[in-house]
């Protein structure tokens, strides 16, 4: 318009031919406060009314106030005229109004409030339909025309559209904006009066006038400098205009959001706030919660993303509030209370148990409540040999101090491989695999304590040696089978260990371990959960005191791929011996034996059997057990 040399405000006579294009329209609500004589003189306010009043399809704004004003007689007749008798559901009382001047009240169809307020965020996403001024009830500006045609109806403090009931939170309508950026078709002012004038020369115009017979047309301000801009949720500049036509396309087409019901918000809020609290509380694992934290988070916000798909909306502070309060609560609270106390327990189980055994006795503590649970346990013993001769010609305190780092040596070791240390007695250590919780590597995980166990001594014997000691050795014991596990003991003072024939067997076999001159004897039940990645030899089957039934126990080698072939050769020729024994050619496995003697004169086995097969030469009445090796010490 500027380019024909008419700057604003323009002269309302240039709106008077723009009336009179889309005077076929069902209503053109022209969002534009005529609220002072035009500049232009009286005679353009009266071309201007005339355009309206021969329309008769024009709505104007009317601007409520807060202000404690007077309205003149003319304000207060129009305010009436546009007043809504029934009395529906008011969203704000207001003091005053800013109506048209008196030469065009005459000339409207109608008109409604334009008085709007965002959100707390400035966002516009909700507009109020009923506004109270003194004793009236005042439309919203688009629902003047509605309220006309009768196409919204109020009835028992409630508000209808074609029988269907539009859902108010508190007097306002939620918007449901749509994506597109300019969902409603648009023409320029200068589009619509070029039209205007090619028609009137019998020319074809850019668009005709009956394009608009049965529409509802908006005429409003879209320039920036016009301070009619406005942040929708879909956009954070858009025009006043389109927030009315947003609010008339809503409600015609009843394409509503509904609001969520206060008591599922609460019921909602509650339901997070349990969830949260109930899994904090049962777990003290940071990164858990955390997690859990983050996936509750997505999950509200997805859940409130599909409910809003579903035209349902739900404000999304308080189910975030609540969910952020309630971890906040929980986590402080659990660390005031139970949280140090766990913190303080899995510090002391982790003394003497891996941490995730540790986790996991803290996260089911039934497994260790007083009493106990029978479980298939693998059963470790280690005793330190001859380290009583040992300590006698030292000092108190170098003894403590060498044991101190035997014994820490050796635990961390066992505890690598997820074993239980059960306790130490003097110079001896006993752990256990199996409970509270057993895995499908018990077994292994012992034998490979075991060699581990040697060679970390090996390397303390070497500090030894370095200092002028002689080295220590170690004699371990491993069995496999039924024990009782749990909490034993008294009221007061209880601790977490297995009992029964299954630990007793370990600790014979870690004894055995003299008479053979070995230093890992392993039952055969343990040497079957191996899956035979270890070298072994058999030493026969025992039977010791207080077990009735014989153990065919084995001397742990080491790993294979770790064994070197001289010690891959004095096992197959020991076997080749043992065959011979067993088959009672005692005089053929004494040449063997002596023959493996010669080549490893400090074989314990070898010489062990040497002298077995010399006593069967010398006694030659056999029993039917004349096999089994009686051990008649503990």
């Amino acid at each position: 318009m500027s380019d024909q040399g008419i700057n604003w405000p323009w002269p309302r006579q240039v709106y008077a031919p723009i009336i009179e294009f889309v005077s076929q329209a069902d209503a053109l609500f022209i969002d534009i406060l005529f609220t002072e004589p035009s500049s232009y003189g009286e005679e353009d306010d009266r071309i201007l009314a005339g355009a309206m009043k021969k329309a008769s399809n024009v709505y104007l704004p009317v601007v409520l106030s807060q202000k404690q004003e007077i309205m003149s007689p003319t304000d207060e007749d129009f305010i009436k005229s546009i007043s809504v008798v029934d009395k529906p559901p008011i969203f704000l009382n207001y003091s005053s109004a800013i109506t048209p001047i008196d030469a065009l009240k005459s000339s409207v169809a109608g008109a409604g409030n334009v008085t709007i307020s965002p959100d707390e965020d400035g966002v516009y996403r909700r507009v109020p339909l009923f506004f109270g001024l003194k004793e009236y009830v005042i439309p919203n500006f688009v629902l003047s025309h509605l309220l006309k045609q009768a196409g919204v109806k109020i009835k028992q403090n409630s508000v209808y559209v074609d029988e269907a009931k539009i859902p108010l939170t508190d007097g306002t309508l939620m918007l449901r904006y749509y994506r597109d950026r300019n969902p409603f078709k648009v023409f320029s002012a200068s589009q619509i009066l070029s039209a205007y004038l090619r028609s009137a020369a019998s020319e074809d115009p850019e668009v005709r006038k009956e394009f608009f017979r049965g529409k509802i047309v908006f005429l409003g301000l879209t320039a920036a400098g016009l301070y009619d801009l406005k942040p929708t949720a879909t956009s954070s500049v858009s025009t006043g205009v389109l927030i009315h036509a947003t609010t008339l396309d809503n409600i015609i087409d009843g394409n509503f959001i509904m609001p969520v019901n206060s008591f599922f918000v609460v019921a909602f809020m509650l339901l997070i706030s349990f969830f949260i609290s109930y899994s904090v509380l049962r777990s003290y694992s940071l990164l858990k919660n955390l997690s859990m934290f983050i996936a509750s988070l997505v999950l509200v916000l997805i859940i409130l993303a599909i409910l809003f798909g579903e035209s349902v909306y739900m404000n999304i502070i308080p189910p975030i509030t609540s969910l952020i309060l309630s971890f906040l609560v929980s986590v402080a609270y659990s660390y005031a209370t139970e949280g140090r106390q766990r913190l303080f327990l899995r510090a002391t189980f982790s003394q003497y148990m891996d941490k995730k055994i540790a986790d996991y006795i803290i996260e089911n503590p039934s497994l260790i409540k007083p009493g106990g649970q029978v479980r298939r346990v693998t059963v470790f013993f280690a005793d330190l040999a001859g380290f009583t001769s040992f300590a006698e010609v030292r000092s108190p305190e170098k003894v403590a101090t060498i044991l101190h780092s035997v014994l820490n040596s050796l635990t961390e070791v066992l505890i690598r491989n997820q074993g239980v240390i059960d306790k130490y007695i003097g110079d001896s250590v006993m752990a256990f695999w199996g409970a509270p919780f057993d895995t499908d590597k018990d077994e292994v995980n012992a034998c490979l304590s075991a060699i581990q166990c040697l060679k970390a001594l090996d390397e303390i014997n070497e500090g030894l040696r370095a200092d002028g000691f002689s080295g220590l050795r170690v004699r371990i014991g491993i069995h496999t089978g039924e024990a009782i596990a749990g909490n034993i003991g008294s009221d007061r003072l209880f601790h977490y260990t297995v009992i029964g024939d299954t630990v007793n067997l370990a600790s014979r076999l870690e004894s055995a371990n003299k008479f053979f001159k070995t230093s890992v004897i392993v039952s055969e039940n343990t040497i079957m959960g191996t899956d035979d990645i270890f070298y072994k030899r058999e030493l026969g089957s025992i039977a010791v005191k207080g077990k009735q039934l014989p153990v065919k126990i084995y001397e742990l080698i080491g790993e294979k791929g770790n064994i070197e072939s001289e010690i891959q050769e004095l096992l197959s020729v020991f076997q080749q011996g043992m065959s011979l024994y067993k088959d009672k050619k005692w005089a053929e496995a004494v040449q063997v034996f002596e023959d493996l003697l010669r080549q490893y004169p400090e074989d314990g086995p070898a010489q062990f059997y040497k002298r077995r097969c010399e006593y069967m030469i010398s006694n030659p009445h056999l029993t039917e057990d004349w096999d089994v090796i009686k051990f008649t010490e503990k």
